[in-house]
């Protein structure tokens, strides 16, 4: 069932036209990632699909009775209105909370509210910060009856935990073939988890991609190899992003793995992301044996005496050591920022000590940007030069102007007012003003916030030419994987502990904390062993030999996709013939994934 028709779609805003006479629609089934630099457009193209911006020229036009959830970025003040009614309206408790799916959105997001918040269901919504608020306005939209979810960054202010669980609801939110959703994020890891379909926005038009962000980077580096129209610098940016996801953790998704087979020959002469070894010596000539130690240290927040009082850490001992990338990840309010600050000498432990190698130089990207206060006035270079002319990258020296473009500026934004930055764009600027200086500890605490995918990109592979001790604190989980070497978590009791396994174990020991879970079980593994004992030797015979012939097939598939990208770049100004072209292909597609399905199917039976 179709729900919904753009045709024609044209924006401008002061002069600048931000879609140009787009085109696209959706149906019933449709689960659609947008991606785009900040400014291009994703926000207002949602505004103008739920009606709630009229475009300047063509029309949308929805199904008779279609009914819209939006969720926009503007936060809802929410004047006079509990959390109660905010969420549920005026529906009793019985009522509400006989239905399985809001009593699974309740507690998905607002189980924190009702537990630490005073008032908890009652308290106002004015009063609530503004992740909470946020929260808040999710789930309204989420409990809804709504055919259409348009989502605008949804995952903003949640923790690792909240993402993985909204990833989970909307997954299991309507039947195959039921409802449509499209989100605006820069969670790449929730874009693969959930969406199926990629838009990206850019230079006035939106170009479409089958998959989630895996297959839409394999896609446009393709697209990028045949027509040969995107710069050198950016190409090379795809290819080392396309080598993370081939080497990368491979439980990532299932979806891609033949697009990444597919990517071997892109990425066969491509090094990994960085070397790790050549850093670690760097980073020990550079900062000895001794970093930071954290040594038997406990802090608390609140009186001693106050029944409020929340140890943040607890005996806990926890070193950094030259060279090493550490991701942290824990529940929002479990201490993360102040296990940093503690790190940075900005807070005092209550018991225990901290101690600092002598060569030390640490340097914190923090969460509010207070730091640029003292710098609104000065154009972005002046605000970097003003800390320092240049810097050494690896083994480059790297002016200011050329490490602000290398994060994404503009020639025309990089002399612009830093008080007319946007929030990703200010987020750049800060993380320049530290970089400059040189250190040999680098701490971020939440560096994607506001962050576009493209400049994500960059800013892991400018964080993989750094030699020294980085730390990241982040709910992004494909960040934490791509830019760190291990992960340690917070759970709020108190302790730090690693994780072998990744955020996955973290997720895990979530689970098993709430009694989802028997501790120390591995769903995963546990699942797979159990499928291949199931099944007969004759049935796994039959199943490898299935798995041969469904290869086969897909690579015939694969030389046919090939073939029409290369027509349809021979073509390109026969826009009869290119839309005859995509239609070849998306019916290529569209076996490819019925294939892969069959494939997947037949690989859990022969174990």
């Amino acid at each position: 069932m179709h729900l919904l028709n753009a045709e024609n779609v044209t924006v401008s805003v002061a002069g600048r036209t931000i879609l140009d006479s787009i085109s696209l629609g959706l149906d019933d089934g449709a689960r659609v990632g947008v991606v785009g630099r900040n400014g291009d457009g994703k926000s207002t193209l949602l505004r103008v699909l739920a009606g709630r911006q009229e475009p300047d020229g063509g029309r949308i036009t929805h199904s008779r009775g279609l009914r819209v959830g939006v969720l926009s970025q503007q936060d809802d003040p929410g004047h006079g209105l509990t959390v109660r009614r905010a969420v549920v309206g005026d529906v009793a408790d019985h009522v509400w909370a006989s239905d399985r799916r809001v009593r699974d959105v309740v507690n998905g997001l607002l189980g924190d509210i009702a537990s630490t918040v005073p008032g908890g269901f009652e308290a106002q919504v004015s009063e609530l910060s503004g992740g909470q608020r946020r929260r808040v306005a999710l789930a309204a939209v989420l409990i809804g009856d709504h055919d259409l979810l348009l989502l605008d960054e949804p995952t903003n202010h949640l923790d690792v935990e909240g993402v993985a669980w909204l990833a989970e609801h909307l997954r299991d939110r309507w039947p195959a073939g039921r409802g449509a959703l499209v989100v605006v994020t820069h969670d790449r890891w929730f874009l693969d988890a959930v969406c199926e379909r990629t838009w990206e926005i850019h230079d006035g038009v939106v170009d479409t991609y089958e998959g989630g962000y895996a297959a839409y980077v394999l896609t446009r580096a393709e697209r990028a190899r045949v027509a040969a129209v995107t710069a050198e610098r950016r190409a090379n940016l795809l290819r080392k992003e396309l080598a993370w996801l081939r080497r990368g953790a491979p439980a990532r998704t299932s979806k891609p793995r033949f697009r990444l087979d597919a990517a071997t020959a892109l990425i066969a002469d491509e090094p990994p992301p960085r070397d790790t070894v050549e850093l670690q010596r760097i980073a020990s000539v550079r900062l000895g044996k001794d970093v930071v130690d954290l040594e038997q240290v406990t802090y608390a927040i609140g009186d001693e005496s106050a029944a409020a009082r929340r140890v943040i850490l607890d005996d806990v001992t926890w070193l950094i050591g030259p060279g090493d990338r550490l991701g942290v990840v824990g529940a929002n309010g479990s201490g993360k920022t102040t296990m940093l600050r503690l790190v940075t000498g900005d807070l005092t432990p209550d018991a225990g000590r901290v101690r600092r190698g002598k060569t030390v130089r640490i340097a914190m990207l923090s969460q509010d940007l207070r730091e640029l206060a003292e710098v609104e006035d000065l154009r972005v270079v002046e605000a970097v030069e003003r800390e320092r002319g240049s810097v050494r990258i690896g083994d480059q020296e790297v002016s200011a102007g050329q490490l602000v473009e290398r994060l994404g500026f503009t020639r025309e934004r990089a002399w612009i007012p830093v008080r007319e930055l946007s929030g990703g764009e200010r987020r750049r600027l800060q993380l320049v003003r530290l970089l400059v200086h040189e250190p040999n500890v680098l701490l971020l605490d939440e560096p994607t916030n506001d962050l576009d995918t493209d400049t994500l990109t960059a800013l892991e592979d400018l964080l993989d030419g750094f030699a020294g001790s980085l730390v990241v604190v982040s709910h992004d989980r494909y960040l934490l994987e791509r830019v760190t070497d291990r992960q340690v978590a917070l759970l709020g009791d108190g302790t730090v502990r690693d994780l072998p396994g990744g955020v996955e174990e973290f997720l895990a020991r979530r689970r098993a904390a709430d009694g989802a879970v028997a501790p120390g079980s591995e769903k995963p593994r546990g699942g797979v062993q159990a499928s291949t004992e199931a099944h007969s030797g004759s049935q796994v015979r039959a199943a490898r030999k299935e798995m041969a012939r469904l290869e086969r097939q897909l690579d015939k598939l694969a030389q046919t996709e090939q073939r029409l990208h290369e027509q349809m770049s021979a073509r390109a100004t026969d826009h009869e013939a290119v839309a005859t072209l995509a239609a070849e292909l998306r019916a290529v597609h569209e076996n490819r994934e019925r294939t892969e399905e069959e494939w997947l199917a037949a690989a859990e039976v022969a174990g």
